[in-house]
């Protein structure tokens, strides 16, 4: 009986000293910038991000990707722009892909790591540690 009690406590103090998985990172998020929001979604065993609006898009539904460093790209809207492409990994950390900054046209190496349930922090490198990290809100 004491080693049922034992092996039951045990059971539940491990429980309970695994951290917890954090949320799915699919869904719609704010960004802390000219009021983006970006829909991260899976794509294939990747996420992937696309722009869903912004101050810019709200002001003018036709505005473009003007500072895209290709010069072939500048002439496609912002509005549903892949913004994140090629993270893998997981549960609370994806490695890997690219962000793209529609602010200044450059891509950059990122990784994706989930905060809690609502709140992920973004990271974009030209190189480390040259390096720029953003926490994003969950919308929906």
């Amino acid at each position: 009986m004491k080693i049922k009690i034992l092996m039951a406590a045990a059971t539940v103090a491990a429980a309970l000293a695994s951290p917890a998985l954090a949320a799915d990172p699919t869904g719609l998020w704010q960004t802390p910038t000219n009021g983006g929001q970006v829909r991260i979604a899976r794509c294939g065993q990747a996420l992937c991000g696309t722009l869903v609006t912004s101050d810019h898009i709200r002001r003018d539904a036709n505005v473009r990707d003007e500072h895209n460093r290709n010069a072939e790209l500048r002439g496609r809207t912002l509005r549903n722009l892949p913004m994140l492409t090629g993270f893998t990994g997981g549960p609370t950390e994806w490695r890997g892909g690219s962000v793209y900054n529609p602010a200044d046209g450059g891509t950059y190496r990122g990784t994706i790591t989930m905060q809690n349930d609502n709140t992920l922090r973004l990271r974009g490198c030209i190189v480390a540690p040259l390096c720029k990290t953003q926490t994003w809100t969950r919308i929906q």
